[in-house]
This record gives C-alpha cells, structure tokens and sequence, in this order.
C-alpha cells in the first residue's frame, strides 16, 4: 500500500513538473570541464584532501542548476566511505581535445590495482567507463566499486525511482550502519536505472548502469556527514572496459542564474563607502538598472538612488557589476535590488556596527571554554569537560588530527602517565574540542591587543572558576575580556608548569571520540585513567577506562616562543585584574625567553601544531617582551629580526609597528620604507577580483586572511596615514557581513539581517549555529567554483568555527568604530 502511494505520488508529480530537457551535449570548455546550461560535469579537477582523506571535493562531480550536488565519483573501497577510509593514489589526469574525453588514472598500489576514469560528453550528461589493464586483485574483489555521492541536503524530501520502484529520500537515517568487516549497510535501492528525484525538474538526475547493478545506500548512518552513495560494484577476471554509467540530469538551456547582490547584511555607518557587488550568470546579457530604495515606516518604500552597475568582468565562473551609493548618508532602513532579486533590508546608521562583535564575546567565546560548565539561561552547552586531563602521549607516534609525538617525551613523565595540572583553562579549538597551543596563543594576543586599543569593559558572563561554571547573560562586574585572556593564559601557564615549556597540545587519541559530537563532558569519564583498575573500576578519583585525552609535548622552539609571547602580552592586560597571574606569566615568558636564547632551537615541526617559522614566532615574543619590559635584550633581538621583517612586511607589520615606540629612529626608518614598498604589493593583492580583498583559493576559505588584513591594515593607517587610508577594514567588514561570491548572507551567524544559521560547530548535527561564531566562508574550488554551503553543515573548509577568528573579528570591527570616532 505504501508503495503504490509513492508510486501514486511520483506520477501525479510528473505529470504537473515539465520535462526541462534540452538534448544537448555539454561541451569541453577552455578550463577543463564539460558545460551546457545547468549543468557542468567536473571531472578531477579536484583531488582529495591529504589531511582528512575526503573532503567531498573529488572525482566526478556534478554542478546542477548552479549548487554542486554530486561529488566523489570514484573507486572506493566500502559502500559509504567516511573521511579517514583508503582513498586511491593520484597517477594522472588527461583531456582529449580532440575526441572530448577527460581521464584519470589512479591506484591503489597496496593492492596492486590501477584503473582508469574517463568521461565523454552524450546529451544531458556524460558517460563514465572505467578501464584497467589487469583484472581486480582478489584481495578487492566484493569491497572495490565505483561511488558516486549525492548531497542529502539537495535530495531529502525527495523521490527515487529504481527500475520503475518508487522510494523516498529520508530525512534521517535509519538502519544497520556499515562497520566494515562486520555489517554491511542496507541498500535503500537497486536496480541498473535509478532516477534521483525524478518529480522535480531541477534536481532530477539519472543513472544507467551497463554492467552491475547500482545500489543507493544512505551514508549518514555511518557517520552525520555522510552523504547518499549511488555504488556499482567491480568485477572480478575482467579487463578492459570493466565498468561503464550514463549519467545524465534534467537541464535548461534558458536557465541562467539568479543575480546574487552583494552588500552587508549589517549595514553601514553613514560616512563609510557603500558598494554593492552584482554577482551575474556568465551568460546574462540583460541590463538591469540597480536600485537603492529607503524602507518607510507603513511598509512603503522610497527610491532613493537608481543607476546602471559599473561592469567589474569576470572572477571565478561569474561576471560582476559594481553599485556604489556612498553618496547616501541619511540614516534609515534600506533594500537594494536589480532585476527581480531584492536583498533584506539593512540600516545605515551611526551605530549600524556598534552591537556587531557583541554576541562573539557574549555568546561564541564562552561556549568554547573548555574545563568549565557552560549554562545559558534554561540550556546548558556543555559540562565541566576533560577534567581527566590528560596523559603522555606515546613516543614516534603520528596522530591523525596533525599532532605527533617526538622519539621522547620531553617531559619527567613516562608515555601513558597523567600528566597533573593541564585541566584548566583553554578553548576548544574549533568544531572539534582539542586544545591546540597555536590556536590559544594567538588567540589571547589578539584579545590582548583589542583590550590595550579599545578598552573593552563590556560584562555580560560570569566566571566562577572556584565552581567551575560560567553562565552566559549574567553580569558579575568583570570585563569579559579580561576573562576570556585569563581563561586562555590559564592553559598557557598551565603547560609551564606541568611541563616546562609549551606543547603542540591536548587532543583525544583516537577516532572513535575524535568523532563526538555533542556535549564536550561526554567525551571522557573525567576520571584520571588507572592501568591497573578493570574498565568497570572507579574509585570516583581514577577508573579503568581509557579515555583521557593526551598531551603531545615535543619540544619546538618557534611554539615555544609563540606561548612566551601571549604571556608578555597578557601579564599586561591582567596586572590590574589578576596581579599574581600577571607577575606568574610575565616571569615564565622571561625565563623561557631566556632558556631558549641559551640553546640550539629545537625544530620538531609538524603540520599546524608546532609553531610558525623560528623568526615568525621570535618577532612575537621579542616585540610582546620589549612592550612589557622595556628591556633592551629584546629591542636587541627586534633589530636582529629586521631584515626578516622587511621580507615579509604584510605578515609582520602589525608587530614591527607595534614595536616603534620602543625603538630607535633608525628603526623606524627602515619601517617606513618598508610600508611605503608594500604599498604597491598590498594594491595588486586586493585588485585580483571585484571585492577589493584577498580571497585565498586553498582547501581552507580565507576569512581569516581577510580578519588578518583588516588588523594589519588599522595598524598601518594608524601609523602611516599618509600612506595607507582605511577603506580595506571597512572592505572587509563588509565581505564577511555579505559583499562577497556565492550569496549574500553574513558569514558571522547571528550578526546580519541574514546570516549562518548552519554551520560546523559542536552542534553540527542539529543543523545549527553558535552565535558571534565567524564561519570560514566561500571556498574557490577548482577551477572556478565559489562555494559556502548554507544547507549543510559538515563541509569543514567552508564552514568550520574556529576560536582565533573571533579575537580578530572582535578587534576589526572595533578598530572600524574606532576610526569612525565611535
């Protein structure tokens, strides 16, 4: 019976949607991928995440009607695959001009087995072989198929049709989930044709196989960022063309994107530039006239300012046009629009940013305290977390989360020892809950620079660390600041004393609790682990169960001098908050200045966790020590550091300049021309597309970088401001709050009209947002795909929270109001 309703209801669809079909082949373009409008076809372009392994950036992917909805068309060896499952090694990739066939070869040389992707181009669509020289290693045979996957947040609420047997997409998942070699997962389907939401025309994809069945599985019950997984198995004793898919989707060749006008969703104060940025559909030739209207108080509307956008050309796969309106300065409510896309309303006003960094310090910072219990109002966010905290982590071990452990301790402590005195202070890191000493080094510097520049006394949080409870929106006549740097210095400290001097970090030892989500108190017991206590044991102190997390300790000069640096720079904000927590960091940060200059550095150094460069991280600690000491030692060293600085004037002038007052004349000399050189550097770098920004193209979008500037560049307008003005920090201001590609929305969630509202945070799985919290923002994938996914949550590189994104934002949007005479 429910069948036949399915059945029913797909049917009835169909007969109401229109078949949006155009019979056309996409073509091979100029950059390497197969196009017709609607659709685009990208084949290995992209290639898998070395970190991570599947980032959902791989293989064949699909770009539907404008949102990418496929990916990872490729070999793999289970039916849904999570990030850290094999992933074939990249041999190759061709394009054909000439027969208009794209072709990768990869293997997988463990096993013995290389094959070959090709697609051509067949109407709506391409058609996929998979070729290999020798038949499939036994050790393959029954775990290697062909997947593709399909994005849930595209297809749930959705019908499939396999062989004509109707289904519906779930919302969630259900079932046995794959455990692989133990459970293999349920297909929700099988067949050789299966149609992917064949009732709605701009979803509506195809698949054909020629040789096995496929099978649709659901890859979420395997893991919440899993995604649907169409699979046909490999055969076995076959050579050649061993695997052959038609896939083909429903296209327009009328259809063209909807203009995106960017412009912050925050607003503006009346003095600031005002320009909005057009994003348009490559093969959009109308001209449309943009309009400014004022919002009145019965609903009407007023135009305030009507003209044609300035054409800006082409930047990634879109053309821009440019709208400025910093001729409107009277304060009001304001919509802009062009053609039929009108954006939310938004303010220009005197205070448009005055609130705008209040729920990042309110909300973001003390969601993300780890060793505290977080309550808000009825809710509590996490409990008192990692109190176990934490054990020596094992000698020449690489850990999967960037993190490795040296070939000794480099400690008094033996591996698998409790380490005492870790389970304070410090954030949790980003969407994952490790503590990461690079990540609470810089962070507490920026905090401590916003707090010298701006005086911040702002107070709504209490801190009870007697208790160890902090509850959001309840004042206790502290500055939450000044708290925030405390709680950062604390784990800092902390290291010092356990250790001696500062560790890559505190992180969870293995997948299956890397994994958690939700509260951060589940993922241990909080009990000290006991060797010789039975995993049933406790004795309320220490149990049996093996959880703790570990600390990894290797020495690394440059890490060290980075933690020295945030301790200088916080005994100075907390001397008259916190004396004797000030005097303590202010002592270990000279004697650890003055270990190192005594010794070889020590150059232990793996992926993000052990430090900059040696001369990046001395130039912190050198500058931080000569503010709070005035000791001619580091004014020494600073001058020592010149010439690097000069090298790189961008990443080291908020330093350099930070340190002229302490400085001779000579110094600030060379300083100066160093900033008037970076002048042409710093111009070319934010002209390379219409937003006025770097907008970097890694695997990481470039929020950050684009903080990072606006720092950098209140410094040298302050400094300099014969040289440099201070649009960029208003530029870039505007970027995050919605002038950028893709759409509109504020990349700092509930900062905007409209902002993230889904994002990877601790509660990614509920499809939800921590407020204040800055998100990473538009990933350029290549060749030429802006991308922000605001449906789902698990694409870390878009849409992960990151704890030191919060100190710069605090500081850009004041270092804005402050420019601003605010």
């Amino acid at each position: 019976m429910r069948k036949s309703m399915i059945v029913m209801a797909v049917a009835s669809a169909l007969s109401v949607v229109p078949m949006v079909v155009s019979a056309a082949k996409p073509e091979l373009n100029d950059k390497e991928y197969f196009s017709q409008p609607s659709l685009d076809v990208v084949v290995f372009s992209n290639w898998y995440n070395g970190l991570f392994g599947d980032s959902k950036i791989s293989g064949v992917e699909l770009i539907h009607f404008g949102e990418r909805t496929a990916t990872n068309g490729d070999v793999r060896l289970s039916a849904t695959p999570e990030q850290w499952d094999p992933i074939p090694t990249f041999v190759k990739r061709e394009v054909d001009e000439k027969t208009h066939r794209i072709s990768a070869t990869l293997s997988y040389p463990e096993h013995d087995f290389t094959y070959t992707i090709s697609a051509r181009p067949i109407d709506n669509g391409v058609q996929i072989t998979l070729s290999t020289a020798k038949p499939l290693p036994a050790s393959l045979v029954g775990k290697a198929g062909f997947n593709m996957e399909f994005l849930p947040a595209t297809y749930m609420e959705t019908a499939y049709l396999a062989d004509g047997q109707a289904g519906a997409f779930p919302i969630y998942p259900t079932g046995v989930k794959e455990i692989i070699g133990e459970h293999e997962p349920e297909p929700l389907a099988t067949g050789k044709h299966l149609v992917l939401a064949p009732e709605v025309a701009q979803k509506r994809v195809s698949i054909e196989s020629e040789n096995a069945q496929l099978q649709l599985y659901d890859g979420r019950s395997k893991a919440q960022n899993g995604w649907f997984v169409v699979r046909g198995m490999l055969p076995a004793d076959k050579t050649g063309d061993i695997l052959t898919w038609r896939l083909t989707a429903a296209t327009d060749e009328d259809w063209l994107r909807d203009p995106v006008i960017g412009h912050s969703q925050v607003g503006y104060l009346p003095q600031q530039s005002k320009q909005a940025i057009i994003e348009l559909d490559i093969n959009d030739s109308t001209k449309h006239q943009a309009r400014l209207v004022r919002v009145n108080p019965d609903g009407s509307s007023t135009l305030v300012k009507q003209a044609q956008p300035e054409s800006k050309g082409q930047y990634t796969r879109y053309q821009y046009a440019s709208f400025d309106f910093s001729d409107i300065t009277e304060p009001g409510l304001y919509q802009l629009s062009y053609g039929q896309t009108t954006t939310a309303a938004f303010p220009i006003a005197e205070d448009a940013l005055e609130k705008a960094w209040h729920p990042t310090l309110d909300h973001y910072f003390p969601v993300q305290m780890d060793h505290v219990l977080v309550n808000e109002a009825y809710r509590v966010w996490h409990g008192a977390s990692h109190l176990d905290d934490a054990l020596q982590a094992p000698v020449n071990h690489e850990h999967f989360d960037l993190y490795a452990q040296g070939p000794t301790t480099d400690t008094q402590y033996e591996p698998g020892e409790h380490i005492p005195g870790l389970n304070v202070g410090g954030w949790y890191d980003a969407g994952d809950y490790d503590i990461r000493t690079q990540t609470q080094y810089r962070t507490v510097r920026t905090l401590v620079q916003a707090w010298e520049e701006f005086d911040l006394k702002r107070d709504t949080t209490l801190v009870d660390y007697e208790r160890k409870f902090v509850d959001i929106h309840v004042p206790d006549g502290k500055p939450d600041i000044l708290q925030q740097i405390e709680h950062g210095t604390l784990a800092l400290l902390a290291q010092y004393k356990a250790v001696g001097h500062a560790i890559p970090g505190i992180i969870v030892p293995d997948i299956s609790q890397y994994t958690h989500l939700g509260d951060g108190l589940t993922m241990t017991d909080n009990l000290i682990y006991d060797a010789g206590m039975k995993e049933t044991e406790s004795d309320g102190t220490r149990s049996g169960v093996f959880d703790d997390r570990w600390a990894f300790t290797s020495k690394s000069t440059p890490l060290n001098y980075g933690a020295m640096a945030a301790l200088a720079a916080a005994s100075r904000a907390l001397q008259d908050y916190k004396p004797a927590l000030a005097r303590e960091s202010r002592e270990t940060a000279i004697n650890a200045w003055a270990q190192e200059a005594d010794k070889k550095p020590d150059m232990f150094q793996v992926g993000n966790t052990t430090g900059g460069g040696l001369e990046e991280e001395k130039l912190k600690a050198a500058v931080e020590l000569l503010i709070t000491t005035k000791d001619k030692q580091y004014q020494k060293a600073v001058n020592g550091l010149l010439t690097y600085i000069e090298s790189d004037f961008g990443r080291n002038a908020v330093l350099a300049i930070r340190a002229m007052p302490h400085m001779d004349s000579a110094y600030k000399k060379r300083i100066r021309n160093a900033a008037k050189s970076y002048q042409s550097v710093l111009q070319k770098a934010t002209s390379q597309n219409p937003y006025g920004v770097v907008i970097t193209e890694h695997g990481w979008a470039g929020n950050g970088t684009i903080l990072e500037m606006a720092v950098t560049q209140y410094y040298l307008h302050s400094a300099f401001p014969e040289l440099f003005d201070a649009d960029l920090i208003y530029r870039s201001l505007n970027y995050l709050y919605g002038t950028h590609p893709d759409s509109d929305i504020s990349f700092v969630s509930n900062v905007g009209t409209v902002s993230k509202k889904v994002a990877y945070g601790m509660n990614r799985a509920d499809y939800s947002f921590i407020s204040g919290a800055i998100v990473p923002g538009v990933l350029i994938l290549k060749p030429d795909l802006p991308e922000n996914k605001e449906n789902w949550p698990f694409l870390w590189g878009e849409n992960e929270y990151v704890i030191n994104l919060g100190g710069a934002y605090i500081f850009a949007v004041n270092a804005a109001l402050k420019l601003a005479g605010r």
